[in-house]
This record gives C-alpha cells, sequence and structure tokens, in this order.
C-alpha cells in the first residue's frame, strides 16, 4: 500500500515538502557521485524520484531519467521537471533496456522493508548501471545509527496551508523496520482544517547487510559518513561501483 502522502495527499506536496528545502541535500548527493565516480556521470537514473526535488537540482550538470511508483507524485514532478523523461515503476522490477552513467536512489529506499527486496531493488540499479558506473543510496538511516525523533514543519500558499508532525521510533530493535508516524493538519482554500494520520514503516538494515547485499548484486560496496552532516537524509551513504 501506497502511503496517503503520495497518493491522496501527492497535490499537497508543494507545501509538505518544498523543493527550496533540497538545495544543500542535492549538492551533497552531486558531490558524493563526482567522488566516487571513476569518470564525470553525464547520465542518471533516480529511481523512487517522488517529486522530483532532488532531480530539479541534479538535472542541471546532469541528464536524468526519474522513475516512481506513485503517479501523484510523477504528476508533482513533472511540473517542476517537465523537460525530463518520467516513468511509473516500482524501483524492485523496472528494467528500462538501457544503462545510465550513475543510479541513485534517495530515501524512497526505506519503504523497502526486507533483504531480499532490498536485494531486488540494487538489482535494478546494478542492471541499469554501465561498467565502471557508479550507484548511490542513501537511506534516513542505518540500524547502528538509527534514534528515535520528532520533528514538524509545512508551509502555506494563500489560503492554504498544510503542517505535520513527524514522529519516528522503532517498536521492536530486533527487527529490520522502524516506524514514522505523521499527523497532518490540512487547511484548504476556505480556511477549513482536517486532521490526518498516515503510518509509515520502513526498512532499517545494518551496515553490514548494506554493504553485503551490494556486493552480493555484483557491486564493489563503499560507504561514507558524513559526522557533520543534519539533512534529513542522515549521515551515511552508501556507494556501489560497477567493475
Amino acid at each position: 500500500m501506497i502511503q496517503h502522502m503520495y497518493t491522496d495527499l501527492a497535490d499537497w506536496w508543494t507545501l509538505l515538502s518544498p523543493v527550496e528545502e533540497y538545495v544543500e541535500e542535492a549538492a551533497l548527493f552531486k558531490a558524493a557521485l563526482l567522488e566516487h565516480a571513476s569518470t564525470r556521470p553525464r547520465t542518471l537514473l533516480e529511481l523512487g524520484a517522488g517529486g522530483g526535488n532532488n532531480a530539479f537540482y541534479l538535472k542541471a550538470d546532469l541528464e536524468m531519467t526519474l522513475v516512481g511508483l506513485a503517479e501523484g507524485m510523477l504528476r508533482q514532478s513533472r511540473k517542476i521537471n517537465p523537460e525530463l523523461r518520467h516513468h511509473q515503476d516500482d524501483m524492485r522490477d523496472v528494467r528500462l533496456g538501457e544503462q545510465f552513467d550513475a543510479v541513485f536512489i534517495h530515501d524512497a529506499i526505506d519503504y523497502v522493508t526486507t533483504r531480499e527486496d532490498l536485494e531486488r531493488a540494487m538489482t535494478t540499479a546494478y542492471v541499469h548501471c554501465r561498467a565502471g558506473g557508479i550507484a548511490l543510496f542513501a537511506p534516513n538511516s542505518t540500524a547502528e545509527r538509527f534514534e528515535p525523533d520528532t520533528s514538524s514543519g509545512g508551509s502555506d500558499a494563500g489560503r492554504r496551508g498544510f503542517r505535520y508532525l513527524e514522529w519516528s521510533w522503532d517498536p521492536d530493535p530486533n527487527d529490520a523496520t522502524a516506524i514514522t508516524d505523521y499527523v497532518f493538519a490540512i487547511r484548504d482554500e476556505h480556511g477549513d482544517v482536517r486532521v490526518m494520520h498516515d503510518r509509515h514503516m520502513t526498512g532499517l538494515f545494518s551496515r553490514e547487510v548494506w554493504l553485503a547485499t551490494m556486493a552480493a548484486v555484483g557491486f564493489e560496496p563503499h560507504s561514507r559518513i558524513y559526522e557533520h552532516s543534519d539533512l534529513e537524509s542522515g549521515d551515511e551513504l552508501f556507494i556501489g561501483l560497477k567493475r
């Protein structure tokens, strides 16, 4: 099941997660790609591209193709990235029949909750990565670095407004999943407010599992910890090199 955030609330995405908030994240991902790639990437496939906010900044330097599962989110991405190719498909199964210099999966990888599905998503990345290319995975956290967290945000556009409370927690530290509960307060153009709860179950894998799964599908695995990063995407990136 795709959560409310990405389906019936997709048209509120620009208020929930404004593109302006992605400047630093996109710069970090670009720097990681350039630092670890054997040659400067020219083409990039983003799997689980969501509303296209990272692509909005990365496309200045890369010829991008975007894949997403939720049509409502692809619709938001097409508004800000009309020149890019968009495909509606599942990152675990999609096969485009072409290869790219780089493949990127942001926090959409968090919705992979089993090791088998993690391997499927990484296999997709491997199949679409050319020899000598690079794959970049940016989960919100690893099992070792996860900490319960609460945050809030949102924005307005005229009379319309959107606010959220985000609460991440791990009900069972012995399994490989965590939960993020969202409470949304949504104000329409008439000033009426409704409140909605949306629960997201996400994968929470150890660093060992990340590296071993990358190796199992054929990548040369690496990780990079950004000790002083306070970005929402977390502070550890996983890099797979295809030799």
